[in-house]
């Protein structure tokens, strides 16, 4: 997993060196193109703020980003392995194509091998890899407000009932089902550790999760039963105002997140999340110091379950929340991510206590 690698810090200075001492080791995504690359790609280096580093190529297609064309990241498994180069050129050549196991036997490939290599190599199978690049370009036309139908050609689905089904599963909700002038809006925004989708009306946040966490269906068929059915793509300036406070945040420029919020939840699930807003940016609590806080301290198992059905992902800081033992525990948006925050917020904790020397 990625807190194995160095820090961000040293990734990026390796990607600036081009240091093939990580390659094949960690690659890096690049928020302001979509794009993911090998650290030593020879390609104009983007801004420090536009980087997300990843330990392995599977997280980067999951996190949304497309490999690149002049470092060709997938290409050592491809070479490696026959199979798995030529999937990925009729992959490249037709994205939008609906793969079956049967269409990669007629290829005279061995299904059961080929999905051995590309979770080896990929940490997912080839069908789970296309039915992903096919959804996103189908869902990439329903935001702009594109109708449904538009969207299940773009994603090659010829039948109607089937993409609405893959829709279902990937967001929980079926695309006919969001409707226009809706009460709550969704849209998602880049940010430098993945695409986030966030959930609003004219005032509150209801909702802010890593597009590809596994919760997010449940919770959005939660928000669409409480809003009766009116739940819809597009914004409200609750999304603007927190995309703004997201991009200063993973700048490291300010830790503060203003956006009024309204997650759904018990009451007792609301104290522990206004706990957790109470643990400065660079520091950590246990379960255990968690129950503590609220008065609580036979309620760590309770807390914990309310960490993580949180349903707005870095405001309310779950991932500030570790084992007894300081093991990471789990984290809804993935362990890398987790990581990634704590060494993220302890840059805000230098910077506050570099301010306090100085005065």
């Amino acid at each position: 997993m990625m807190f194995d690698l160095p820090d961000d810090d040293r990734l990026y200075a390796a990607l600036l060196a081009r240091d093939a001492a990580f390659d094949g080791r960690a690659y890096v995504g690049v928020t302001s193109t979509g794009i993911f690359c090998r650290l030593t790609c020879p390609a104009r280096k983007p801004k420090r703020e536009n980087c997300v580093f990843f330990d392995s190529i599977g997280p980067c297609i999951e996190a949304g980003f497309r490999a690149c064309l002049r470092c060709h990241p997938m290409a050592p498994a491809a070479q490696a392995e026959p199979a798995v180069a030529q999937l990925l050129a009729a992959l490249k050549a037709d994205p939008a194509r609906r793969w079956l196991e049967r269409d990669v036997a007629a290829m005279g490939l061995d299904p059961s091998t080929v999905r051995r290599a590309f979770n080896r190599h990929f940490g997912m199978t080839f069908l789970e890899m296309a039915r992903l690049t096919r959804l996103r370009l189908g869902a990439a036309a329903l935001p702009a407000g594109g109708r449904v139908i538009d969207a299940q050609l773009e994603a090659s689905y010829d039948s109607p009932a089937a993409f609405r089904a893959a829709f279902g599963r990937w967001l929980g909700i079926a695309p006919g089902k969001f409707v226009q002038n809706a009460r709550l809006r969704a849209d998602c925004f880049d940010t430098r550790l993945g695409t986030m989708i966030a959930v609003s009306d004219a005032r509150h946040l209801h909702l802010l999760e890593f597009t590809e966490r596994r919760a997010l269906p449940g919770e959005l068929k939660r928000l669409y039963a409480h809003a009766k059915g009116s739940l819809g793509f597009g914004r409200f300036a609750p999304i603007d105002q927190i995309e703004r406070e997201m991009a200063a945040f993973m700048a490291q420029r300010c830790d503060r997140f203003e956006t009024p919020l309204a997650p759904l939840g018990t009451p007792f699930s609301q104290a522990v999340w206004e706990v957790l807003r109470q643990i400065p940016a660079g520091q950590t609590r246990s379960y255990g110091q968690v129950a503590r806080m609220m008065g609580r301290p036979e309620a760590t198992r309770a807390v914990a379950r309310a960490n993580g059905a949180n349903p707005i992902a870095i405001v309310i800081p779950c991932h500030r929340v570790i084992g007894a033992d300081g093991a990471l525990t789990g984290y809804g948006g993935g362990l890398w991510r987790k990581q990634a925050l704590i060494e993220l917020e302890r840059g805000f904790a230098r910077t506050g206590a570099d301010a306090v020397g100085a005065q």
